[in-house]
């Protein structure tokens, strides 16, 4: 029986030794996969794992079960994490900017002073969640969840210097 979670390393793999073939028949890697940032975390465990600090730009955590992760400091920026479970995660001070996340359980997430202007966030669960100094502008955020953020929401981020509440156009 196929295993979708068995798929991911294989397809690392893959990737790998076309690189490595690719690199020793052309003496070069193409500029598409010059630009693969890194690990596909996608249908795995990261429960507990510590990525604060990271450059993990465009890294799929699609599907991914990252229960209380540390993502401190990382630049997540254009990563995708749909369909992915990420309560009681920290992702403070994180630059989250353009990344796909909708249908992800954020709920109890640490988002202080993260940057999450233009995310995708439809179908995601924001409860409980601290966003205090979080910026999202421009962020497709659903109705409910705006509502429900705007209720704690306060502070100014300090990277982009936009308040909490206007950037999400609390009333």
């Amino acid at each position: 029986m196929f295993s979708p979670s068995a798929f991911a390393p294989c397809l690392a793999l893959l990737l790998s030794l076309v690189l490595a073939l690719g690199t020793l028949i052309g003496g070069a890697i193409p500029p598409a996969w010059a630009e693969f940032q890194g690990v596909d975390y996608t249908l795995t465990n990261q429960n507990g794992q510590d990525f604060s600090g990271q450059q993990l730009a465009q890294t799929s955590f699609a599907g991914a079960q990252g229960r209380g992760a540390r993502f401190a400091g990382a630049d997540l920026h254009g990563a995708i994490l749909t369909q992915a479970a990420f309560p009681n995660a920290d992702f403070s001070g994180a630059d989250l900017s353009d990344v796909l996340m909708d249908k992800v359980d954020f709920s109890g997430a640490n988002f202080h002073n993260a940057v999450l202007r233009g995310v995708i966030a439809s179908g995601s669960s924001f409860s409980g969640a601290d966003v205090t100094g979080a910026d999202f502008s421009d962020a497709l955020i659903d109705r409910a969840d705006q509502r429900a953020l705007c209720r704690d929401a306060s502070g100014t981020n300090p990277t982009t210097g936009v308040d909490t509440r206007l950037s999400l156009n609390c009333g």
